[in-house]
């Protein structure tokens, strides 16, 4: 039997095409479709077959603004190269793993595991930033005091470096 693990994409690729959109982290159709093994229009026909099964949390539809704010910040083929005609639509987390059930396949039962994976280390590196900045602040705001003290004490020292000669 061939190892059907060998086609697995690794956690740090899966991070690069996390995107954050309406401040919500999502993946493309397009992205979720190659994953999957399958043709984005392909994903999509199912996902819309079971639409009742994929609520606003758990997938959207970007508008034209934000299509267009996307594909100047990556490369996506034009129009005239066969492109996107249409907006793209966007999967969560849940909503990634409700295509993966959707699709019923191997590799997407495979690769949901790894997406799901991917979104809470992305939580967890979150978090650790947020936890570094608060500490920054805290250490600034000590530092800052200090800072005061140690220019008192400086002054005390050149007044005492510096006495008058008789």
């Amino acid at each position: 039997m061939p190892n059907k693990t060998k086609e697995i994409i690794p956690e740090n690729q899966i991070l690069k095409i996390i995107l954050t959109i309406r401040g919500e982290k999502v993946i493309l159709d397009s992205d979720l479709a190659t994953l999957y093994g399958v043709e984005t229009r392909r994903l999509n026909e199912q996902v819309r077959r079971n639409i009742d099964k994929f609520p606003e949390d758990f997938m959207f539809q970007l508008t034209k603004e934000e299509f267009s704010n996307l594909k100047s910040q990556i490369a996506m083929s034009s129009l005239a190269w066969g492109g996107r005609r249409s907006q793209p639509l966007v999967f969560t987390e849940h909503g990634a793993l409700q295509a993966a059930n959707v699709r019923n396949s191997f590799k997407a039962n495979k690769m949901s595991v790894y997406i799901v994976r991917s979104f809470v280390r992305l939580r967890e590196m979150v978090l650790t930033n947020e936890k570094l900045a608060r500490k920054v602040g805290e250490l600034e705001k000590r530092v800052s005091g200090h800072d005061e003290i140690l220019i008192e004490i400086i002054h005390e020292i050149r007044k005492l470096v510096d006495v008058p000669k008789p």
